[in-house]
C-alpha cells in the first residue's frame, strides 16, 4: 500500500470568487490526488472553523495562510502514512490541529488534506472515488433548488430555498430531467406575474422579488403545472427555512418580507400550515440552532414529513446523538466541511442510519468545481443529496458526476436508485 509523498496546497476560487483551499496529495508510487474545499453561508455557530486572513486580500477571504498549514504542519502529520487508511490520516490531522472545531489550523486546510487523501488513494488503485467510500454503491434521491431568499439571495424572500424533489422518478437521470422542467416552468411562471427570473441566487435559485413567503410556494407550484408534471405525485417540494438567520436578540423570528415577528410555535404552525396547502416532504432548519425545546415541538407537530436538521446538527456526532436522544428531527444534513474530515462526515451518516434518521449529503453555497461529495453521496449510500439547482456550473458538475456514475453502473446489480423511499420518516 503506497504512503504519502508529498502534500501541496493553493489558493483557488469558489463560485463566489472567493478564495478556498485545494490541496494535491503525491503518493510514494507517483499517483496524486487534488480535492478543493468548499463554504457556507448561513453557516452553524458549532461547525468546524475555516481559517481566513483579515487582510486586504479578497476583503479578507484570502486562505494563504491555511494552504500554509497544508504544506507545513498538516504535511509533517501525514506524510510517510499509508494512504489507504483514511481513518489514521484523518485521525493525524486532527490531532496535528489540536482544537475541537478546528480553528488553529483551519477545517478548510484539513478538509482538503482529507479529501485529496482519498482521491489519491482511489487513483492508486485505479477506482473511483465512491469505491473507496463503499462497495455496495446507490444513486441519490436529488433535492434541487427552485426559488431562493435568505442569505442565498440577499433575502428577497425569507425562507433561504424552496426545493423540487422528484418523488416520482424511477432513476436519476429522470429526476434530473423533471426538476430542470420544473426550474424552467417556474421561471416562465415568474415572467408571466411580471417577475424577474434571470436574477440568480448563490446556488441557481430563481432570485425574483415576491410579495411573501406563500406566494414563493404559490410559483413553485405554478412552475410544476407548467412543466406538465404533478405536483405532490410526481415532484414533492422542500424547504430549507434557515432559520436562524432569522432569529432576533429576543429569540424570536422575524420574517422581514411579512413585516411579522414570531416565536417559535407561531412559526412552526406557519409551517405546518404551508404543509396543509402544498405537498411538503422535507423542512430544512426550520427553527434556530440552539431551539431544542421548539425543535421537540416542531418535530411531532411535523411527524409525518423529513425534519432536516442542519444549523442544528453541523455534521456533529455529539449534537445529533442528543437529537436523536430527545426525538428531536428525523434526519440530519452532512455537509463534511461542518465536520472536518471525510471520516468524520461518514460517521454521522453511519449513526444517522443506525438511529433511522436520513442521512443528506449537501454541498455548499460556496462551491467550486469539484465533484467530491457526488462521489460521497454514491458511497455512503447516504439516500439523499442537496447540491443546488439545476443551473451554474459548480453546481451541475455534481449532477454531471451523478449522472456518468448511473451511467457506468447501469446494467450490473449495483448502482441502484434510492428514489423517495430514502425520505424520513422511513417507510419500513
Amino acid at each position: 500500500m503506497p504512503e504519502i509523498a508529498n502534500v501541496d496546497a493553493w489558493e483557488a476560487l469558489d463560485s463566489r470568487g472567493r478564495p478556498t483551499v485545494a490541496c494535491c496529495v503525491t503518493l510514494s508510487e507517483g499517483t496524486q490526488g487534488v480535492a478543493a474545499v468548499p463554504s457556507g453561508a448561513s453557516t452553524g455557530r458549532h461547525e468546524a472553523r475555516e481559517l481566513r486572513d483579515g487582510d486586504e486580500r479578497y476583503g479578507g477571504f484570502g486562505v494563504r495562510a491555511a494552504a500554509g498549514h497544508v504544506r507545513g504542519e498538516l504535511a509533517a502529520a501525514v506524510v510517510g502514512r499509508l494512504a489507504g487508511d483514511q481513518r489514521a490520516v484523518d485521525d493525524a490531522l486532527r490531532r496535528a490541529d489540536g482544537t475541537r472545531h478546528l480553528e488553529r489550523l483551519g477545517a478548510n486546510a484539513v478538509l482538503a488534506v482529507s479529501v485529496a487523501t482519498a482521491r489519491a488513494s482511489a487513483a492508486s488503485h485505479d477506482q473511483p472515488l465512491w469505491q473507496v467510500i463503499g462497495s455496495d454503491p446507490l444513486l441519490p434521491l436529488p433535492m434541487v433548488n427552485i426559488v431562493s431568499g435568505g442569505a442565498h439571495a440577499d433575502g428577497l424572500i425569507d425562507i433561504q430555498d424552496i426545493l423540487a424533489v422528484p418523488v416520482g422518478a424511477t432513476s436519476f437521470a429522470e429526476a434530473i430531467e423533471w426538476a430542470g422542467r420544473v426550474r424552467l416552468g417556474t421561471a416562465r411562471a415568474a415572467e408571466e406575474l411580471g417577475i424577474v427570473a434571470s436574477l440568480v441566487a448563490d446556488e441557481g435559485g430563481i432570485a425574483g422579488r415576491l410579495p411573501n413567503n406563500r406566494a414563493a410556494l404559490e410559483l413553485v407550484a405554478r412552475g410544476v403545472e407548467a412543466s406538465g408534471l404533478v405536483l405532490g405525485e410526481e415532484i414533492g417540494l422542500a424547504l430549507d427555512i434557515a432559520a436562524t438567520q432569522l432569529l432576533t436578540a429576543d429569540g424570536r423570528y422575524r420574517l422581514e418580507t411579512e413585516d411579522r415577528t414570531l416565536d417559535a410555535v407561531e412559526l412552526v404552525d406557519e409551517i405546518a400550515a404551508w404543509c396543509a396547502a402544498f405537498p411538503l416532504v422535507s423542512v430544512e432548519d426550520l427553527l434556530g440552532e440552539d431551539d431544542w425545546e421548539g425543535w421537540r415541538y416542531a418535530s411531532q407537530q411535523l411527524r409525518t414529513i423529513q425534519v432536516l436538521g442542519d444549523d442544528l446538527f453541523v455534521t456533529q456526532l455529539d449534537r445529533l446523538d442528543r437529537g436523536v436522544e430527545d426525538g428531536i428531527a428525523n434526519a440530519v444534513l452532512v455537509k463534511v466541511n461542518q465536520n472536518g474530515t471525510l471520516t468524520g462526515g461518514l460517521d454521522v451518516v453511519t449513526r444517522a442510519r443506525a438511529a433511522a434518521y436520513a442521512p443528506v449529503i449537501s454541498a455548499r453555497s460556496g462551491e467550486t468545481e469539484d465533484t467530491w461529495i457526488a462521489d460521497l453521496a454514491v458511497g455512503s449510500r447516504a439516500g439523499q443529496i442537496k447540491v443546488g439547482s439545476t443551473t451554474r456550473s459548480e453546481r451541475t458538475a455534481k449532477w454531471n458526476r451523478l449522472l456518468q456514475l448511473e451511467h457506468q453502473l447501469a446494467g450490473s446489480n449495483a448502482g441502484r436508485y434510492a428514489g423517495p423511499a430514502a425520505l424520513a420518516p422511513y417507510g419500513g
